[in-house]
């Protein structure tokens, strides 16, 4: 029991010896480097994909409500990781930070949850970029062939059933593209990720001035919509049930802790008020 419990010094994992070493990470990323990170990190499908569906069926125009409740709690676990990347500016993000503090076993438990959520995290962002960029070639007048645009299987109420397709090979080549990118190198990824950021902000504020002129009181009234009698739709519950769901629109801010062994100064950049 004292073995799956034992705990590495903070002084061990962020010593300079091993961080600046040869096998480490090299520290190539400035402050606009890591915004550009987190904020790719979290602009994805959720925001483009959940806002319709939470105010369609839970929240109503108090959808609003559901991403501030959402961003408090983004919020102060924000500076949580914050705090502990600044104390520990080692690879290895929220595993990092249990094994320094509660053990080995608890570690490995979180390091497999963060495998996991990546793993289906990155999954759904690269099916959301497939349906975008076939809605998009198809609007140019390019088609592919229905077998190669879908999964093999889905999930419908009655359990797991077969589609007919063999794979969804759009999202199978987004998913090796990042990969390649990545492997290029940090330095590379970092320029290339800022490009796309700011191809995505200014997709938001295109979105959000051609919303602006066709917004209207009328549509936001009433702002809560009375509940249908079931939990969660609509009503208070709805706009509670809509910020958890919402709250997907936000994951991807912790991965900018996992940077910070490839930060130049992670103490002052990660967390300057530290």
């Amino acid at each position: 029991m004292q073995r799956l419990f034992a705990r590495k010094s903070i002084e061990s994992l962020a010593s300079p010896e091993l961080l600046n070493s040869e096998s480490g990470l090299p520290r190539t990323l400035g402050l606009f480097s890591l915004i550009c990170f987190g904020v790719g990190s979290t602009i994805g499908a959720g925001i483009f994909v959940l806002t319709g569906t939470v105010a369609a069926e839970h929240a109503g125009p108090a959808v609003t409500l559901s991403f501030v409740i959402a961003s408090i709690a983004c919020a102060f676990a924000g500076i949580c990781y914050a705090e502990f990347a600044a104390l520990v500016p080692a690879a290895g993000s929220a595993y990092t930070y249990a094994y320094t503090s509660f053990g080995e076993i608890i570690a490995w438990v979180v390091g497999w949850c963060l495998v996991l959520e990546y793993m289906f995290a990155s999954a759904l962002v690269a099916i959301g970029w497939s349906g975008y960029a076939l809605s998009f070639a198809a609007d140019l007048g390019f088609g592919l062939p229905a077998a190669i645009l879908q999964a093999p299987f889905d999930v419908s109420t009655s359990g797991l059933v077969a589609t007919g397709a063999a794979m969804n090979l759009p999202a199978i080549v987004a998913v090796l593209l990042c990969t390649a990118l990545l492997l290029i190198g940090t330095q590379v990824s970092a320029r290339i990720n800022g490009a796309i950021v700011m191809v995505n902000v200014l997709a938001i504020l295109v979105m959000s001035a051609a919303g602006l002129m066709h917004a209207h009181l009328s549509h936001w009234t009433p702002f809560i919509p009375a509940n249908t009698g079931h939990f969660g739709e609509f009503g208070l519950s709805g706009v509670c049930a809509g910020a958890a769901i919402v709250f997907y629109a936000y994951v991807g801010f912790d991965a900018v802790s996992t940077m910070s062994q490839e930060t130049r100064n992670p103490t002052r950049i990660v967390y300057p008020w530290r």
